[in-house]
């Protein structure tokens, strides 16, 4: 990998000391797991109506709603720049020898979580708009204001999401990409003394 000379790299092979990317990770998918909730929550809340009487919550199934859109489309805005952090991040990495509990190499699963992150943007995105066609055009007078095939997608996109986290955290984990302790630990030195 061809680096430019002026960029210092730190036990974890970049350039600041904690990676970038899984802190933009987190948040897209807290943002992103919140907003498909929240939508099955308000499609389902003829359900769960009961339920709030009961325990004397108000509620309202607009609310479900609007937190369901406005985490939605944080998420479609945050997840650009967890896409580039983890590109940035990827492009300083060295691809260690070996195999992942999958059987794929490094390089083929820094590859592959590379590509599906471009993807997973694109589907965020686009949900985001197919969602604001919803919530401003389609079924703006309705009183569930998603379509059941929406949150159909919602849910096989949390499947997708699982598998891509999975593929990260094998990078992390099996492989010590951009790992501050693995990488301080070959090294020789203790990850204890240094990171405090």
């Amino acid at each position: 990998m061809i680096r430019p000379p002026e960029l210092e790299l730190g036990a974890n092979d970049l350039p600041y000391s904690v990676p970038i990317h899984p802190q933009f990770v987190h948040l897209t998918l807290g943002l992103f797991i919140i907003a498909v909730l929240f939508d099955i929550a308000g499609a389902l809340f003829f359900l769960e109506r009961p339920i709030f009487k009961f325990l004397g919550l108000t509620a309202l199934r607009s609310g479900f709603f609007t937190v369901g859109w406005y985490n939605l489309f944080a998420a479609s805005i945050v997840t650009f720049f967890t896409v580039a952090a983890g590109f940035f991040e990827i492009l300083l990495a060295t691809p260690p020898p070996g195999k992942s509990a999958w059987g794929l190499s490094s390089s083929t699963t820094m590859l592959l979580h590379g590509v599906e992150g471009v993807l997973i943007l694109a589907a965020i995105v686009a949900m985001t708009f197919w969602r604001g066609l919803q919530r401003y055009r389609w079924r703006k007078d309705a009183r569930r204001e998603v379509q059941w095939s929406y949150l159909f997608v919602g849910v096989v996109m949390l499947g997708v999401l699982f598998v891509h986290g999975t593929l990260g955290a094998q990078l992390g984990d099996e492989f010590g990409i951009h790992n501050t302790a693995a990488n301080l630990i070959r090294q020789g030195q203790d990850p204890n003394r240094m990171l405090q």
